[in-house]
């Protein structure tokens, strides 16, 4: 049981690591590559933890390589676009100037629902206001509308909008963020004069509380019955 437990962990901080050195991307959608990367590392970590018989090595050995080779093609992809587009394909435009392009359609095995389906996600229900539609190469679907589709923005409007910044947590379930306080400049008797101004009895009662570079407050006291 102990012997099982160690290889268990040993063959999970390895997944970890593996997944960290292989990139934030690689946690969103997968293109070719790392599909198959992921596929494999999966099966091979499996392995040992399956059957205690089987050297822990075996399976390390060979994630370790994994690892190695989804690196090395990603850094020569990286550099030389032919080569990205042998291991990767390239984006197919499904939709060209508001005109379905049916031979990429076909060439990409998407069906009509299918692609209603993506441009409903997208907040599309008309094709003919999309000027351009591209099937990524990690199978997300990119929608360009017309210029007059869009939705305006402040500077064409000639409205001054400030930029208010990332919300910035200050307390998350009735836990005071200092460091979070102290990267807006604020101290723990600003917070507690925050909490009262809006009738909540202490930080414990507030659930989640967060202050943007504007100084606009968001919060949420706790649910009573909890």
């Amino acid at each position: 049981m102990g012997v099982s437990f160690v290889r268990t962990i040993i063959v999970f901080l390895l997944l970890i690591f593996s997944i960290r050195i292989m990139g934030k991307r690689q946690l969103g959608e997968l293109e070719p590559l790392e599909l198959v990367v992921a596929v494999l590392i999966s099966n091979l970590a499996s392995q040992p933890l399956q059957d205690t018989g089987t050297p822990l090595i075996y399976g390390i050995v060979p994630v370790l390589t994994l690892l190695c080779c989804q690196l090395i093609i990603s850094g020569i992809s990286v550099k030389h676009g032919r080569f990205r587009r042998l291991v990767s394909g390239k984006p197919s435009i499904l939709i060209d100037n508001g005109v379905v392009v049916q031979k990429e359609m076909k060439k990409c095995r998407i069906s009509m629902d299918e692609l209603y389906v993506e441009l409903r996600i997208n907040g599309i229900t008309d094709i003919s206001t999309v000027r351009h539609a591209i099937l990524e190469t990690d199978g997300t679907l990119s929608v360009l509308p017309y210029a007059k589709f869009s939705p305006a923005t402040p500077e064409q409007l000639n409205v001054n909008a400030p930029d208010s910044g990332l919300p910035v947590t200050v307390i998350s379930e009735g836990r005071v963020m200092s460091d979070n306080l102290k990267l807006l400049g604020r101290d723990e008797k600003w917070l507690q004069s925050q909490v009262k101004r809006r009738g909540l009895g202490s930080v414990g009662d507030v659930y989640i509380m967060t202050v943007d570079g504007a100084g606009k407050i968001y919060y949420a006291g706790k649910d009573s019955g909890k």
